[in-house]
């Protein structure tokens, strides 16, 4: 479970930035601009906000594994 974690991790990071460049890339090359595509950066957003929430997740799940292992450990 914790390599899958990893992986989804940098998932949410690299689609994040990928849509970022993407998006990016084609205000400047059509010629609506930016007033279409802006829209479509609150999709990197949502990529990078999963990102961070997985990230806090994991730590919190390390800290509580921890804890667990650590008062199991006292009790015994």
């Amino acid at each position: 479970m914790q390599l899958y974690n990893k992986i989804m991790l940098y998932f949410w990071l690299f689609i994040g930035i990928l849509i970022f460049v993407i998006v990016t890339y084609m205000g400047f090359t059509e010629k609506s601009g930016f007033k279409i595509w802006a829209y479509y950066y609150l999709f990197s957003g949502l990529c990078f906000l999963m990102y961070f929430v997985r990230r806090w997740m994991m730590k919190r799940m390390e800290k509580h594994l921890k804890y667990m292992a650590e008062k199991e450990a006292s009790e015994e």
